[in-house]
């Protein structure tokens, strides 16, 4: 069953506009099912992960693209990067849009080489996970998120929610309730060390490379220490600082970077680190089943994960770079999350919680010292419905995520 995702629009937008459409994103979050469900008429379709393709593609480009013409959909770009010079003269010979569609799963990775050869010439889109508002057949209309404009209530249980939550967002999982869950992410998790792990820094030792990745999903939701990260996956510093980039280059960590300006000197400068997908975070750690996660101890912080990755997707796949940030100062004052839009900031606190109270937006009052204008803000949490908390905030149900 294919679901409309809300990038939809957006890419088909842009592909008119540029000679080549790149969709990147971690493995299996549908990049080619979207390309393929979108291409009118349909495209060659070419898969890099074919060894012969890829032998070609690697020792002759210039070959590879006479045989193949397009309008063509290569897979997996990122295994020959060759390409992509070759790519460039094509389209500046043609001089038209909508000619070569790229997916790669290793965005940084393969960012150096798409700047160097396609800058100007290439529109770049992310794709995560299935969001919610794609799962209940609302992609198309779902907007980049902000408190002043909730959108309209759709209820879900503490139970419907945490399941979503354990299986995840990946397109096989959300749709198919008879996939089995420990399968699929084992053999996830193996085919991520084998193919882009090895591709992206050549590990000598994978199980310290799953060693690490364990405790990176342990630590979703909190302030990145990459001292203490190293110490405790018994790796130097320096090696900790290069897998987590090999987190963030695959699609796997999303770093949300803290708020400062120049009047915000006494304000924490660390990340916090959160998965992109809560079913692989929630496998990595151990959870077996939706109901022993939301007992324990990570309930709080993989529910806050859950609802910066949607927020995250309510951007990204309306193809805007979302405008994130966290608030913490020295004083330990903490906001979850601000939202800088147009020159205004709009606060939220995310909880675990179905009573939120005036308590919980205290820490509200200290973003009057960012020389910003504060706009209307929130708690999302488990309340079953919109209500206000003080003049300017609300409480914002995590049904209308």
């Amino acid at each position: 069953m294919y679901l409309q995702r809300t990038l939809q629009s957006f890419a088909k937008g842009a592909a008119e506009q540029f000679s080549v459409l790149l969709v990147t994103g971690a493995r299996q979050v549908g990049k080619t099912t979207f390309l393929r469900h979108i291409s009118e008429p349909a495209r060659t379709y070419l898969s890099l992960d074919d060894s012969l393709l890829l032998e070609l593609a690697k020792r002759d480009p210039a070959l590879f693209l006479q045989r193949f013409r397009p309008p063509l959909l290569i897979d997996e770009i990122q295994y020959a990067p060759e390409l992509l010079p070759y790519i460039k003269m094509e389209v500046d010979n043609a001089r038209k849009p909508n000619l070569f569609w790229l997916t790669g799963s290793q965005q940084f990775h393969l960012m150096k080489g798409v700047s160097e050869s396609l800058a100007g010439r290439v529109a770049i889109v992310q794709l995560l996970g299935l969001s919610r508002q794609e799962r209940i057949g609302r992609g198309a209309e779902s907007k980049p998120f902000i408190p002043t404009d909730i959108r309209m209530e759709n209820s879900i249980s503490l139970r419907e929610l945490f399941n979503i939550i354990w299986r995840g967002s990946y397109p096989a999982m959300a749709t198919n309730d008879e996939m089995d869950r420990d399968l699929f992410y084992s053999s996830y998790v193996q085919t991520y060390l084998q193919r882009d792990v090895r591709d992206l820094a050549r590990v000598g030792d994978e199980m310290a490379f799953l060693r690490f990745l364990r405790i990176a999903a342990a630590r979703t939701g909190q302030l990145l220490n990459i001292s203490e990260f190293a110490r405790d996956a018994d790796i130097a510093v320096n090696t900790a600082k290069n897998w987590l980039s090999i987190l963030q280059a695959s699609g796997i960590a999303y770093l949300l970077e803290p708020y400062h300006n120049n009047l915000s000197k006494r304000l924490i400068k660390s990340p916090k680190l959160y998965f992109a997908d809560t079913g692989l975070c929630a496998y990595l750690t151990g959870w077996s089943s939706p109901e022993t996660l939301e007992a324990g101890a990570m309930s709080g912080a993989i529910l806050e994960t859950w609802v910066v990755t949607e927020l995250l997707k309510s951007y990204l796949h309306n193809g805007k770079q979302p405008p994130f940030y966290y608030y913490r100062d020295r004083d330990k004052k903490e906001i979850d999350l601000l939202i800088v839009r147009d020159g205004t900031i709009y606060p939220l606190e995310i909880k675990k919680t179905a009573a939120p109270s005036v308590s919980d937006v205290r820490a509200f009052d200290v973003l009057e010292n960012l020389g910003l204008p504060v706009g209307s803000g929130g708690v999302i949490c488990l309340c079953q419905e919109s209500l206000p908390l003080t003049k300017s905030t609300i409480s914002i149900p995590v049904g209308t995520l």
